[in-house]
């Protein structure tokens, strides 16, 4: 079974995307766990430069050019696997959660890579030599497709796309959507395809929000594609301050089984793909 690299994406901040990210591959190690795995383990990459996935997981801000995913990207064929090893931190949050922590360093990383030949493919090959040691991958993005979203897509093979229900979020969709597709066929590296919709912050008591929530779900094409829909809940953000998951925070919590119903239908398809 090749190692499944879910990519977290979205143009738009604010969605919800590091949260999504950080709680789905949280959900997946304790899916997996549950379902009688020995030794479940999941990486979380944190690629954007405000770390907000990396501080919430490990509850550390401290990460810099020596160990976090500035000094793996700029790191040479030679020093790899060593540096990946000095880097990766397990997240307090569960022994199989590991965090290759993001920095502020990451725009620097942009900045000396977005000229240097094979730049976009240098997650994706940092990342071979332990995907298989990794039961999932899961990739939180900036809100940009700068180089590091780039290298994040071409390094996945499922894109999920944090949207919350608005009209203008709908046209983020699209544009993600058309990013993503650009990104894939313009280098033709992977094959990613879009995994799933998840839609976040709904707040049912909001007309607008009930409208497009509907709109989206029936929709022929993108209606298929919705994998969650995550309440609004200020339990988020007291799991947020307290450096817990959602899910450990109030398990009860209405974004708490949210998200534990989308890493459930992602284990599953997992193993699904898996025994093909």
């Amino acid at each position: 079974m090749t190692t499944p690299i879910f990519v977290f994406t979205n143009n738009k901040g604010g969605v919800g995307k590091s949260t999504s990210a950080a709680n789905v591959a949280f959900g997946i190690t304790r899916t997996l766990r549950h379902m009688g795995v020995p030794t479940p383990r999941v990486l979380l990459v944190d690629t954007d430069g405000q770390a907000h996935a990396t501080l919430i997981t490990t509850g550390r801000k401290d990460f810099d050019e020596k160990n976090s995913l500035h000094a793996v990207l700029m790191a040479d064929e030679r020093e790899l696997v060593a540096t990946l090893h000095h880097s990766l931190v397990q997240s307090h949050w569960d022994e199989g959660l590991h965090v290759l922590p993001g920095s502020s360093w990451l725009d620097e990383t942009e900045r000396r890579l977005v000229s240097v030949s094979g730049a976009p493919f240098r997650l994706a090959r940092a990342l071979e030599p332990i995907r298989s040691f990794y039961h999932a991958i899961v990739i939180d993005t900036r809100p940009s497709y700068t180089l590091m979203t780039q290298m994040a897509v071409l390094a996945g093979t499922e894109a999920i796309i944090p949207i919350e229900p608005r009209y203008l979020e709908g046209m983020s969709l699209n544009e993600a959507m058309r990013e993503i597709a650009t990104i894939r066929d313009g280098w033709r590296f992977n094959d990613i395809r879009i995994g799933g919709i998840l839609l976040t912050k709904v707040d049912k008591r909001i007309r607008g929000h009930q409208q497009s929530v509907e709109v989206l779900q029936n929709h022929e094409t993108l209606g298929q594609l919705i994998c969650g829909v995550i309440p609004a809940n200020e339990e988020i953000s007291y799991a947020h301050a307290n450096h817990m998951s959602v899910l450990e925070y109030n398990p009860k919590a209405t974004a708490s089984k949210a998200y534990a119903k989308v890493a459930i239908a992602l284990t599953q398809r997992m193993n699904a793909q898996g025994g093909q």
